[in-house]
């Protein structure tokens, strides 16, 4: 029962083989609720993949994910359907924002609510109230209340980058995995978006994939390096940074970079 109170997802024993090529090898991995959770390490490590494993994009060759939603039975990922786990409380936003760029913020929000499937379905959907104060109030934490009107395709890169973790955020899910979301932001996007991380980190539990070290110091609660598919270290930013082996495999091999440079 602890660690069903504790742990928000169990990744257990997960390798994943591609024609030969041993993508992750034997991955142990807990996430606390409400933490922030850096997966970091050198291109080709096996992050993006360990994200796809989580939401079942792609299917371990051994090994299980298992969620532990609140107040309910846990749940076994790996070998559902990718919208079952969306609808069961796991989101994930991609590098690349894909938002709906002719449409509005708000009729983005509206087609991110929960139940609405479809494009023309959303936009002819007549909004409730409460439908309509659960967007504003997660426009307002991202800072896009003043941008409803606004057609997403016209918002700066760090504004669609909010618009889509808001859209994660009115689905009210237990877990939001994010794949590099400082990429293409300058310093202070970058530390807003950390800012706004560690406040949604109230309400969810936050995975990240990430490359800028200045992002993952700002706000990480555990880091999770990554090595040739394998667990290298585990522990608080300040130990793996100090770490000779972390240092040799990783940091002296230009993984510590800005934002600004992906």
């Amino acid at each position: 029962m602890s660690k069903t109170n504790e742990n928000v997802l169990n990744i257990k024993h997960v390798s994943v083989i591609f024609d030969g090529f041993k993508a992750l090898t034997d991955v142990d991995i807990q996430v606390k609720r409400h933490s922030i959770h850096f997966f970091i390490g050198p291109n080709g490590a096996g992050k993006t993949t360990l994200l796809d494993i989580i939401c079942a994009k792609t299917k371990p060759t051994s090994g299980t994910v298992h969620y532990y939603p609140k107040g309910r039975e846990d749940i076994r990922l790996t070998g559902m359907k990718e919208y079952k786990i969306v609808n069961e409380g796991v989101g994930r936003k991609f590098q690349v924002p894909s938002v709906f760029v002719e449409l509005t913020v708000f009729e983005n929000m509206v087609l991110s609510l929960k139940g609405h499937k479809g494009v023309w379905e959303s936009i002819f959907y007549k909004v409730s109230k409460a439908d309509k104060e659960q967007i504003m109030e997660v426009l307002k934490k991202v800072g896009l209340q003043d941008r409803i009107d606004i057609q997403a395709g016209s918002l700066a890169h760090g504004e669609k980058q909010w618009l889509e973790i808001a859209m994660q955020l009115v689905q009210k899910p237990e877990i939001i995995m994010l794949d590099e979301p400082a990429a293409g932001m300058g310093k202070p996007e970058t530390f807003k978006t950390g800012e706004l991380l560690k406040e949604i980190k109230k309400e969810c539990t936050i995975i990240v994939v990430e490359h800028d070290m200045d992002f993952v110091k700002q706000i990480a609660d555990t880091v999770t390096v990554l090595h040739e598919g394998k667990v290298l270290m585990e522990g608080n930013i300040s130990d793996v940074l100090a770490d000779r082996t972390v240092q040799a495999v990783y940091l002296g091999r230009g993984g510590e970079r800005n934002a600004e440079d992906q």
